[in-house]
């Protein structure tokens, strides 16, 4: 995962000389861990809504990013986050309205069983800390993930993270299995195979003496290609994970915050309530927020015997960041309009499909698709993916690639896109497709 669309830096000669020495320079000073996107590296400086404009001027339409969820520099986030800058920052040790209001209107978007939230800075974190809570009240440190899963950074949850590849080990007591196969014909197979190998690891774990703590899954598998019906599917595993004494943990980083355009959030597409969920980059709008939502009687023992505090996370300006991007969703009404434009961009790639045969597969749901690139016999194409993303990233189109194979096209706009942005982006596909 980590590698799909990086910058190569021996493939350089092409690029301007200031180009070359600020790369140059990225490198000497952040290390070599750090990568950049695309055969010729961006050079940003400015975002407007779904716009982000480059060093030369040049605008492209932000068809990848989920961490400015309501647009790049939404005027209303802005404004909360310099009025209270303005007034204190300061932690949750001390008594504040902010913390108070935004955990009162981020819990009243969920299920009235997840009625405690406890903030961190990251989704890193908040799966970190999600797993420790589930360990606790479990007892257990089997955690069952997908194949190409990624849950974050931090060392416990990077060896939960498949898609991190085979130098960063996965945990000893962890199993991953296959994420679920899109079956269009057999719809009702989806559900069952996925249980089947749910049950299958917790019956390795056992074998092993691990005992199962979580089944941790971001809800629409979007590492592992993006995969989303039929809703419901996920039923019977969180069934089998809560059998055996487990937990289910919802990763809502990237479904969360209306992505689907039907609910709020995304397990809610499957009618599950989760027992902890993890939020993260959509909280914010680009400011570093996250959180773990919990079942109070999960968090109890916890919460009394391991006291948690975060100096940043929570803190009165994250608070009053976290508060307006809500009531922009809630104000601007955006779930309808993420389905329309979300419509438009799948109706779209798959009347392309029949004039372009390689793209396969295309799934979506609200303003999440993927588009599988596959070869004339069917095989997944991370070459033809890794062209496209290129192409339109010089048509002035940003878009990603994920999957196992790197060969699904990975559409993940800010949710303020609308059906004229979606339109851009059909023809600005339908252009790269046509050259070759």
């Amino acid at each position: 995962m980590l590698k799909t669309n990086a910058f190569d830096a021996s493939a350089s000669d092409s690029l301007s000389v200031e180009k070359r020495d600020m790369i140059e320079r990225r490198r000497r000073l952040l290390g070599p861990a750090y990568q950049l996107f695309y055969k010729d590296p961006l050079h940003l400086v400015r975002g407007d809504g779904v716009w982000v404009f480059d060093a030369e001027g040049r605008h492209y339409l932000d068809v990848y990013n989920n961490v400015p969820s309501v647009g790049h520099c939404h005027p209303h986030v802005l404004e909360a986050l310099t009025r209270q800058a303005s007034e204190l920052n300061t932690h949750t040790r001390y008594l504040h309205d902010n913390v108070l209001d935004f955990a009162e209107k981020l819990i009243g978007t969920m299920p009235s069983a997840l009625s405690q939230v406890m903030f961190t800075c990251t989704g890193s974190e908040a799966n970190d800390l999600a797993l420790r809570i589930a360990e606790d009240y479990t007892g257990g440190t089997g955690v069952i993930v997908t194949d190409y899963s990624y849950h974050g950074m931090t060392k416990s949850i990077a060896a939960l993270s498949a898609s991190m590849g085979p130098y960063v080990k996965l945990d000893r007591d962890a199993r991953a299995i296959p994420a679920p196969v899109h079956d269009p014909i057999n719809p009702e197979t989806v559900g069952k195979r996925f249980a089947a190998d749910v049950r299958a690891a917790i019956t390795d774990m056992r074998r092993h003496g691990i005992k199962p703590a979580a089944l941790l899954i971001d809800t629409f598998f979007t590492s592992d290609g993006g995969f989303f019906d039929p809703p419901g599917f996920l039923q019977e595993a969180v069934d089998v994970i809560r059998e055996a004494g487990g937990l289910y943990i919802a990763d809502e980083v990237q479904p969360g915050y209306g992505r689907s355009g039907e609910h709020m959030w995304g397990f809610q597409r499957h009618g599950l309530v989760p027992d902890l969920v993890t939020l993260g980059k959509p909280m914010g709008n680009g400011h570093p927020m996250a959180a773990t939502v919990v079942k109070p009687h999960i968090l109890e023992r916890f919460g009394s015997e391991s006291s948690y505090f975060n100096t940043f996370a929570g803190n009165t300006v994250s608070a009053a960041v976290g508060l307006a991007v809500l009531e922009v969703i809630e104000r601007e009404n955006l779930l309808p309009s993420i389905q329309r434009a979300g419509k438009v961009i799948v109706d779209g790639i798959v009347e392309l499909a029949t004039r372009h045969p390689a793209i396969g597969s295309v799934r979506g749901v609200g303003l999440y698709a993927s588009v599988d690139f596959v070869t004339p016999e069917g095989q997944p194409d991370p070459e033809t993916a890794l062209r496209v993303v290129n192409d339109l990233r010089d048509e002035g189109i940003l878009i990603g690639a994920s999957g196992p194979h790197s060969n699904v096209l990975k559409i993940r706009p800010p949710l303020v896109f609308t059906e004229v942005h979606s339109r851009l982006l059909v023809e600005g596909l339908e252009k790269v497709l046509s050259r070759h």
